[in-house]
């Protein structure tokens, strides 16, 4: 099981949509009068409230980001394409409170544990001919901190810690879990974004192999779950 290329933190809060987002309440508590002035016996009003800082915003943690994924808000596209290659999901489920049962490894199961994962939501999908196929996993943690500790549990020339393939009942993703892949994790707040992409027929990935794994797992999350976690760290989940 090859260790992961490290990917760029996706899903980064992009200035202009803070902006955007700060300016329009600031607007929408405006009609141009002029404001009244201040007494002795006026009640105190409420400050407006402003987005966290930080690469991640509201997504920085799970304080400021409460309300719990679904399944319909990260894995809700069946069919996608990416620059002209096809994926299609064929099983998605969602592990709550208990997020041991949906990875491998004492080390990660701890990890999760010490991070307070809450939900862990797994996808798999296969590529136009079927020929790679990937289960995709996104844990809910406490904080960043906690994410990346996730994400990096078991990292190494052999890894022993990671997601566990979700099979499905098509004649593709049926056989993940069998055979060598490249198993991994990425970050985006505090969410830990866990692989497991392999070839159909489980053979050992060459390194040039192992670049069409991870452009697979790149297509795949930026089509799903970084669209998503990209609006909890405008949002912070709400809708």
């Amino acid at each position: 099981m090859g260790s992961p290329a490290r990917r760029r933190f996706a899903g980064a809060v992009p200035a202009g949509l803070v902006a955007t987002l700060l300016v329009g309440l600031l607007s929408g508590c405006s009609d141009g009068a002029a404001a009244p002035a201040a007494t002795a016996s006026a009640s105190p009003k409420p400050s407006l409230p402003v987005a966290p800082g930080g690469t991640f915003g509201y997504a920085a943690a799970r304080e400021t980001d409460p309300d719990p994924l679904t399944l319909n808000e990260i894995f809700g596209r069946s069919r996608f394409k990416s620059k002209g290659r096809s994926y299609k999901m064929t099983v998605r489920e969602m592990e709550k409170k208990d997020c041991k049962n949906a990875v491998t490894g004492e080390k990660l199961q701890k990890a999760l544990k010490a991070a307070g994962c809450n939900q862990l939501a797994r996808a798999s999908f296969h590529d136009a001919k079927g020929t790679v196929i990937g289960t995709v996993g996104v844990a809910n943690l406490k904080t960043s901190k906690g994410a990346k500790s996730v994400a990096g549990a078991g990292a190494g020339k052999e890894r022993k810690d990671y997601l566990k393939p979700l099979a499905g009942d098509d004649d593709h993703t049926k056989e993940l879990g069998d055979g060598e892949a490249y198993a991994g994790g990425w970050t985006h707040g505090h969410y830990a974004i866990l692989l497991w992409f392999q070839f159909k027929d489980g053979h050992e990935p060459k390194k040039a192999e192992l670049k069409r794994l991870y452009q697979a797992a790149v297509d795949i999350t930026d089509a799903t779950v970084f669209p998503a976690l990209d609006t909890r760290s405008v949002r912070g989940g709400r809708g």
